[in-house]
C-alpha cells in the first residue's frame, strides 16, 4: 500500500481527524487523552456498524487488531488501516516486526513502550490533543500532533563532537566535513547506542542520524537533552536523503518524489523510508560518476563543490553554529 490517508470518526460526542502518510504511526501519551477511545471506537463500528452510532471516513478500510490470533489476522488482512491499542505485549517482539514487514496495511501502535525491532519515523510519533468543540452539539475534536516537532536545544554551543549512528557512507561524509571545521566525528555503531555515545560524550555534541527509523530511540534522547545542555540533533529521513535533496542527481520525477514520499512507497517493499531513498540512488547513480555505495562512500561526494550542495541542505543548521 501506498498513498497519505485522511482518517475522519464521528460519534455524537467525539470526533477524531488525522491523516496517516506512512506504514508505521506510533501514539503516544499520558491517559486519558483519547488512545483507547478512538481504538474503541474503530472496533465498535466495526462489530455493530450503524447501530454503533459511529461512522469511520477513509479511503482505506479501519481495523482492529488484537487477541491471541494476531498473526492469522495479519496474514488474512490486506490494503488496511490496523489499529493496535495499547497493552499488547506481542507488539514488542520480533515476530511481529517480521509478521508485518512486508505487508500492504499500515499499521498505528498505541504504545507507551520502545518497539526497538521496528524502523518508524520520528515524524509519525503522535500525541492526542483535544482541540476544542465542533458542530451543533458541541461534541469533543480530537487531532493527532508530532511529539518531535520542535525539539528545544537551547542556545547554540560550539559543537566539539559529531556523532553518527553507524560508520557507513553518511559517517565517512560527516567525518571528512568535521576534519574542516576542526570537529571529531565518531560513530555510535548503530542507532540503539547513541544514547549510550552521548553520555560518554562530556562535550557540546551534534547527532547526525537516520529520522527515518529513529524513532525507537527518541525517548531516550530527549530525556537526556532534558538533562544535560549542548545536545543537538538533526535528522533528516537518511543520509541518501540528504544526497537525492542536493540536486547532484538527476532523475526523472525525483521533485515530485521528495515532495510527497508516501505516494511512490510501497509498504509492502519498504519498512523504511531509508529503504526506499537507498534503492532510488543506488538505482540513479549505478554506472555513472556518482555511483553510490552505501558501505564505502565515492569519494566523487567529497569533492568541494559536491560537499558543500549536501550541506546547504542543512544550511538552517549549518547557520546555527556559523558552519
Amino acid at each position: 500500500m501506498r498513498g497519505s490517508y485522511d482518517v475522519v470518526i464521528n460519534s455524537r460526542r467525539l470526533q477524531y481527524k488525522f491523516t496517516i502518510r506512512r506504514n508505521i504511526t506510533v501514539i503516544r501519551g499520558q491517559s486519558a487523552t483519547g488512545k483507547t477511545t478512538l481504538v474503541e471506537m474503530i472496533r465498535d463500528c466495526n462489530e455493530n456498524g450503524i447501530d454503533s452510532g459511529i461512522t469511520i471516513k477513509c479511503d482505506k478500510e479501519c481495523v482492529v487488531l488484537s487477541g491471541r490470533k494476531w498473526e492469522r489476522d495479519i496474514a488474512e488482512l490486506e490494503n488496511s488501516i490496523v489499529f493496535i491499542d495499547e497493552g499488547h505485549n506481542f507488539v514488542l517482539s520480533q515476530e511481529f516486526a517480521e509478521a508485518i514487514k512486508k505487508t500492504s496495511n499500515y499499521y498505528v501502535i498505541v504504545t507507551r513502550e520502545r518497539l526497538e525491532n521496528i524502523p518508524y519515523s520520528v515524524d509519525e510519533i503522535y500525541g492526542i490533543r483535544n482541540s476544542g468543540k465542533y458542530g451543533k452539539l458541541q461534541a469533543s475534536y480530537h487531532e493527532f500532533y508530532r511529539l518531535y516537532e520542535n525539539i528545544p536545544m537551547g542556545q547554540p554551543k560550539p559543537i566539539k563532537k559529531l556523532l553518527t549512528e553507524d560508520s557507513r557512507a553518511g559517517y565517512q561524509f560527516f567525518s571528512e566535513v568535521g576534519t574542516d571545521k576542526g570537529v571529531t566525528c565518531a560513530s555510535a555503531g548503530g542507532k540503539s547506542n547513541v544514547a549510550a555515545a552521548i553520555m560518554a560524550c562530556h562535550e557540546p555534541v551534534l547527532v547526525v542520524a537516520d529520522g527515518a527509523a529513529f524513532g525507537p530511540e527518541m525517548e531516550r534522547i530527549t530525556e537526556l537533552m532534558k538533562l544535560r545542555d549542548g545536545i543537538y540533533l538533526y535528522l533528516p529521513e537518511s543520509f541518501e536523503w540528504l544526497i537525492l535533496q542536493s540536486g547532484l542527481i538527476t532523475k526523472e520525477n525525483l521533485t515530485d518524489i521528495l515532495a510527497t514520499p508516501y505516494d511512490y512507497i510501497d509498504s509492502e517493499k519498504y519498512f523504511s523510508w531509508e529503504q526506499f531513498f537507498t534503492t532510488i540512488l543506488q538505482d540513479s547513480t549505478r554506472g555513472t560518476l556518482y555511483q553510490y555505495v552505501k558501505n564505502k562512500l565515492n569519494p566523487v561526494y567529497l569533492h568541494e563543490a559536491n560537499k558543500m550542495k549536501i550541506l546547504a541542505v542543512m544550511k538552517p543548521l549549518m547557520n546555527r553554529w556559523g558552519w
